[in-house]
């Protein structure tokens, strides 16, 4: 199941999108110990996030949520597999989609790439 939500470095560089800060703020996923050892990640391995309203690549970290939960900060690597439809509230609902995740050797996007390509 995947959330996203924001975080302390996610807000203090959310105006400076193209930055590194900013970059380094947003594209990584967090995983259980025991999710992250069960895909046989190293820290800062690749992985790529699957839902049923897109796919993402992004930086694997290792943290304490529990099994079967992971977490990718808000911006635009979340938006990427977060469903859009917002039921007339105008925020999607960034909580609580079902996701796949495995290892990938692929590339992680820079934000003006991921940006370009929508």
């Amino acid at each position: 199941m995947l959330i996203t939500g924001r975080t302390l470095d996610q807000g203090a560089t959310v105006e400076e999108k193209l930055t590194e800060e900013y970059f380094k703020a947003v594209s990584y996923v967090e995983l259980s110990e025991e999710d992250f050892n069960a895909l046989n990640l190293q820290e800062g391995d690749r992985v790529k996030v699957k839902t049923d309203f897109g796919e993402v690549v992004v930086f694997a970290k290792k943290s304490n949520l529990p099994k079967g939960l992971a977490f990718i900060p808000m911006g635009p690597y979340a938006n990427q597999v977060i469903d859009p439809a917002t039921d007339g509230t105008g925020m999607p609902q960034y909580k609580g989609v079902k996701a796949v995740i495995e290892k990938t050797d692929e590339n992680v996007k820079s934000v003006k790439e991921l940006l370009e390509a929508i």
